[in-house]
């Protein structure tokens, strides 16, 4: 069962807000943080740093998100932040806006209410591993239920190190709604950790070996999403780049089924493409160049009438990052 966060991230319609590399349980061996990001005090918005509300705001504006996921370190270590940050998206982009936030702590009614009151909508627990399978009468289902009552959705978001099937009870016997499994992975930041705990990466991609039969146990259940790299990869990431760039491009550039931009490049004066009789629609002038339909660009090069120039290919972020370059 998907939650209503995990459908809109499928659409690439959500912005992935880090709100700080601050965590107090620095124990999970499998935490993906590169160092930098473990000591950053400050934010994120879709991995570009912020440093006010109204950078978050312009981010969920550049890709029209539909929803936010609040994410760390540990939001609730700084959450007069992100509550700030919450409350903003939701004035800003309406009620509609769903708001879901990953948490290793087990927090208490006072920070549910506060989130809650901000506009958060979901919240995913992160227990660490060394208390699975004793969640039951405990502080984290005690946790759950404190959410629920806040008016909250609770869930658990883990990793798919090994099968266990209490989470499942504390969704169809609980308060909990559902669990995230996301596939086990190595990244620069887990490396060294995971192979210290006897874990080796797949030939393809960045698996951990030997797991698959975990997420397939898990995906027995109604009450599972199991999160593969695969789908992070080809749905998500995929998806939110070609709804921004959709959203950014130019109406003489073209987006690609990757969510790249593609455009021409050309020093040329825009003197010399008026003299062309060039449509304005077709161009314009950026800092250093001038930017127009590669098709354009490439007949022009090859008919004589400019020089040379070069087809780019372009993430659609602020800074435009060059992914391909052909001269022509």
């Amino acid at each position: 069962m998907h939650s209503e966060g995990c459908r809109r991230c499928a659409r690439g319609a959500v912005l992935t807000l880090f709100v700080t590399g601050r965590c107090p349980n620095r124990g999970c061996f499998y935490c993906p943080l590169g160092a930098e990001r473990r000591t950053a005090e400050h934010a994120f918005a879709n991995e570009r740093r912020v440093e006010s509300v109204a950078d978050v705001l312009a981010a969920a504006e550049r890709m029209d998100a539909l929803g936010t996921a609040v994410t760390g370190g540990e939001p609730l270590s700084v959450l007069d932040r992100t509550t700030e940050y919450i409350d903003a998206l939701v004035t800003e982009r309406g009620p509609n806006h769903y708001v879901h936030l990953y948490t290793g702590e087990t927090g208490d009614r006072e920070s549910f209410e506060r989130l809650a009151n901000a506009g958060l909508d979901e919240i995913r627990f992160h227990p660490p591993i060394d208390v699975w399978g004793e969640l039951r009468g405990g502080p984290w289902e005690a946790a759950l239920e404190q959410a629920r009552r806040a008016g909250l959705r609770p869930g658990f978001e883990i990793p798919g190190i090994e099968y266990e099937p209490e989470f499942i009870d504390l969704c169809t016997d609980g308060p909990a709604e559902f669990v995230n499994v996301n596939e086990f992975e190595v990244s620069a930041g887990n490396a060294a950790a995971m192979r210290a705990q006897g874990h080796s990466v797949a030939d393809e991609g960045n698996r951990v070996e030997g797991l698959e039969s975990v997420l397939d146990r898990y995906r027995d259940h109604d009450v599972v999403f199991a999160c593969t790299s695969q789908f992070k990869d080809a749905a998500q990431h995929r998806n939110r780049m070609k709804r921004t760039a959709e959203r950014v491009s130019r109406p003489f550039e073209e987006v690609t089924d990757d969510g790249t931009i593609v455009v021409g490049r050309t020093a040329a004066e825009p003197e010399r493409l008026q003299e062309l009789g060039v449509p304005a629609e077709f161009y314009a002038v950026d800092d250093d160049h001038v930017a127009i339909a590669w098709w354009l660009l490439e007949e022009m090069v090859a008919d004589g009438d400019l020089p040379g120039g070069a087809i780019v290919e372009v993430h659609p972020t602020v800074e435009r990052p060059v992914v391909e370059r052909t001269p022509l």
